[in-house]
């Protein structure tokens, strides 16, 4: 009797020792067992892959005066350590992210003729309607300051993102403070003019920007401005002005 129970138990024991090596062979939740050489390997594989695609627009594309290209590399847009940015991951596609596939521009023209522009390209002379680029923006860049964007003023007067943004410059002028003004002043040129009176605030001097107190991306309150009204954003740097007061 002992000898049989021995018996079924070293069977059963042998039993639950293939279904084990089972489970493990054919994988998790009944996946396929896994064949050819493992991720790193074929991530290894299809890296070289990746790049020369994300290398496919600097072949024509290099670095000009008047239109950089290749310093976005330079730029928090090219961080590959960053899985928010278009360089980043081996996935990457670099250009292709914000600027389309843009099959008909890698092509030459028939005839020696004019090449296809990209499918997106942001200028103001571009082809491709305001809301389309600023859509290409806006699926990065959403939330924060940009919340009010819909229905803003520079939104309304078909304004784009690019208008105003040097994405390919290292250094996008808009965004530091001693240059930010400006990119304002080439359109609102009437406050170039009044920012030269005697009493002003110190915008030429870099003290003061125009983001200070405004939000160029739209906002809740009036023409723009940071807060929800003129005496929130004023006391926003003049503290001591709020009271209250005794007398």
């Amino acid at each position: 009797m002992q000898s049989f129970m021995r018996r079924v138990r070293w069977q059963v024991a042998m039993i639950a020792t293939l279904m084990v090596a089972g489970v493990v062979s054919a994988g998790v939740a009944g996946e396929p067992a896994r064949t050819g050489p493992p991720p790193a390997a074929q991530e290894a594989v299809r890296e070289p892959v990746q790049e020369a695609a994300a290398r496919t627009c600097t072949k024509c594309h290099d670095e000009d005066e008047a239109f950089p290209v290749l310093s976005i590399l330079k730029t928090r847009h090219a961080v590959s350590a960053d899985a928010r940015t278009p360089f980043a991951g081996l996935g990457d596609q670099g250009c292709i992210n914000c600027h389309g596939p843009s099959e008909a521009h890698t092509r030459r023209a028939e005839g020696g003729g004019k090449r296809a522009s990209p499918d997106v390209a942001f200028s103001k002379a571009s082809l491709t309607p305001v809301s389309e680029q600023n859509a290409v923006c806006l699926d990065c860049h959403q939330s924060s300051a940009r919340l009010h964007w819909k229905g803003s003023t520079h939104e309304f007067e078909g304004v784009t993102c690019s208008s105003c943004h040097a994405v390919h410059a290292e250094h996008d002028p808009v965004l530091a403070r001693e240059t930010e003004a400006e990119t304002c002043f080439t359109c609102h040129k009437n406050l170039r003019a009044e920012i030269m009176r005697p009493s002003a605030h110190p915008i030429r001097e870099g003290e003061v920007a125009c983001s200070d107190c405004h939000n160029p991306h739209g906002s809740s309150g009036p023409k723009l401005l940071a807060n929800a009204t003129v005496n929130q954003t004023c006391y926003s740097c003049h503290a001591e002005k709020r009271g209250p007061f005794l007398w």
